[in-house]
């Protein structure tokens, strides 16, 4: 008999805290949904808010170049001077491979593909390229005709060099 007046008692009780719970959430759904709308800050594209769809940026044009781009700082991964929309690089296929390879540059005409990935992470000379350099586009990107995202006062390497300022 005690039993059966503890399992009332806790029914009760759930049902209880159940129905609290649905009055509260239907209390506080209104001003949650409007804390979601509040406009976020503008970044790189406007901002909108969390309920609010916005239009993706077009795709920018592709920069075809016929020479190399300059680069900014020592080290620095060449870009990529051509479209590579398309391009199958995955665990499977490189497609870049095809013309920069060791092998198919002579032929193709393309740059070849630095030596420096040819070795592994021990300094071991390998027959072809290192799989931690196989994904080109971890490093290397195709040029883009847009505007900078943001203004700054860059100024490469050699430019500082020439003004003689460090700043």
């Amino acid at each position: 008999m005690m039993m059966k007046k503890i399992v009332f008692a806790l029914s009760i009780f759930c049902a209880l805290c159940i129905a609290f719970i649905n009055v509260h959430a239907q209390q506080t759904t209104e001003p949650m949904t409007a804390k979601l709308d509040v406009p976020a800050p503008d970044g790189i594209r406007p901002g909108g808010t969390l309920n609010q769809e916005l239009p993706a940026p077009k795709i920018p044009r592709d920069r075809i170049s016929t020479g190399p781009a300059s680069r900014n700082y020592p080290e620095q991964p060449p870009m990529i001077p051509h479209n590579i929309r398309g391009y199958q690089i995955d665990k499977n296929f490189n497609m870049c491979l095809t013309c920069h390879s060791r092998n198919a540059s002579p032929q193709t005409g393309a740059t070849m593909v630095s030596i420096t990935h040819y070795y592994d992470r021990d300094g071991q000379a390998l027959a072809a390229v290192s799989p931690r350099r196989y994904f080109c586009v971890q490093c290397h990107l195709p040029q883009a005709d847009v505007e900078p995202a943001r203004t700054n006062n860059y100024q490469s390497i050699d430019a500082l060099l020439q003004s003689g300022s460090g700043e």
